[in-house]
């Protein structure tokens, strides 16, 4: 059989919307082992044009969808067949397992590890799209992944660091690495249904090293946390309402930022008092009873229409986002009105305050989600620790009740 042609491909659509009869349209020889196919179908308004990889075995035809006609051309389904099946199909093997055989782009691999993020729950995967993009901006977004050397990579990371924004270079080193390793474990999982495969030989950001990590030690006493929460409960200067309110029931609860700072209806049980989050950054279901204080709060705040106890100040239709309440913090320490304090301190201040109140160590780890690595608590131990929990909350609540009542009666004297 002659091979198609684009005027031969034209006529036999029309001759299908003419019959409303199904066409089959094959390109050059190959009947017994397989070939190109164009399939044309008659449908209430248009005649499809489907590009089909055919394979004969065993006296029986298998297809797949190449591309639609004419936004893949004829030329183009002839590259995309012998690039990606005609070898499958001369070695017997079937074209059900074909995919395409180019080497992944910069572009792809950082899009594919971002929607592997997405696909998993991971609230990281925004801030990972926003760094990789501009790194594969840089870089060169359709070069071949595994063309790229360590030197490029600290290129892109160097002017970061010496502008001052070391965390941010850091977070990019990371951002960087994490999506070559997934590449690099990506090329033969079988549960992975990227289109590319990018025959990675090495990471050219493993080599790179860290920056320093600072552990905190920060925590607030008794005095300067009352000092805080005075001032969030009456701000000196305009400020987003939400704002002030999600960093007291930070100070409240103990829990992480970015668990407070989405914060959503659908996870408020106020006749319960608890908040309950399915997802949280060590992947596990969390669940807190809350102090008097905190459900106090939470039921006075009126949720918006998309549900954010704490919604951004420039988008509604999402909560406020981790960095902008650091940067909060940030700003009005600087002034010098707040003690000198981050998110992470308050949390820390949480741990200290709790066990001063008597609240064992046991119940603040529960309460505070870490992670307990004993084989017991991995394994076995499926208690959600409820009834203790809340009888630490209760512990906490009286403590902080009155460290606040005596901070506003010195206030008051």
């Amino acid at each position: 059989m002659p091979s198609l042609t684009d005027g031969a491909i034209r006529r036999a659509i029309k001759q299908v919307e003419k019959s409303g009869k199904q066409a089959d349209l094959a390109d050059g020889e190959g009947r017994g082992t397989g070939r190109l196919v164009l399939v044309l179908k008659a449908m209430p308004t248009r005649v499809t044009a489907e590009w089909m990889a055919q394979q004969w075995s065993d006296g029986k035809r298998t297809k797949k969808k190449i591309g639609s006609y004419p936004s893949t051309s004829l030329a183009g389904a002839r590259e995309l067949f012998q690039r990606d099946f005609a070898n499958l199909i001369q070695k017997g093997r079937s074209i059900k397992i074909a995919t395409d055989t180019r080497p992944g782009t910069v572009g792809d691999l950082f899009e594919a590890y971002v929607e592997n993020l997405r696909e998993n729950g991971k609230s990281s995967w925004k801030e990972a799209e926003k760094g990789l993009n501009k790194v594969a901006d840089t870089l060169g977004r359709n070069r071949l992944a595994r063309e790229i050397e360590p030197d490029e990579v600290a290129n892109v990371i160097r002017p970061i660091y010496e502008r001052g924004a070391r965390v941010m270079a850091d977070h990019v080193r990371s951002y960087v690495r994490s999506a070559y390793s997934w590449g690099m474990k990506s090329e033969h999982d079988y549960r992975n249904s990227s289109p590319r495969r990018f025959r990675l030989a090495y990471n050219p950001a493993a080599g790179i090293p860290t920056e320093p990590k600072n552990v905190g030690t920060r925590w607030l006493d008794e005095d300067e946390y009352v000092r805080l929460y005075r001032w969030l409960e009456c701000p000196d200067t305009p400020v987003h309402p939400p704002y002030p309110r999600a960093i007291r029931i930070l100070m409240l609860t103990g829990q992480r930022v970015e668990e407070i700072a989405r914060l959503h209806v659908d996870q408020w049980d106020a006749a319960e008092e608890i908040i309950d989050w399915s997802k949280t950054k060590n992947s596990r279901p969390h669940a807190i009873p809350v102090p008097a204080l905190a459900a106090e709060l939470i039921n006075s705040l009126k949720p918006n229409k998309f549900g954010w106890f704490f919604p951004s100040a420039n988008d509604p239709s999402v909560p406020v986002s981790h960095n902008t309440l650091y940067s909060f913090i940030w700003r009005q320490r600087e002034r010098g009105v707040i003690p000198v304090v981050t998110n992470r301190d308050l949390r820390r201040t949480w741990k200290t305050l709790a066990g001063k109140a008597g609240v064992t160590k046991e119940i603040r780890d529960r309460i505070q989600n870490h992670a307990l690595h004993d084989v017991s608590s991995k394994n076995y131990d499926r208690w959600n620790y409820m009834p203790e929990k809340r009888a630490g909350m209760k512990k906490w609540d009286k403590f902080i009740t009155a460290l606040l009542t005596k901070g506003q009666n010195r206030k008051a004297a």
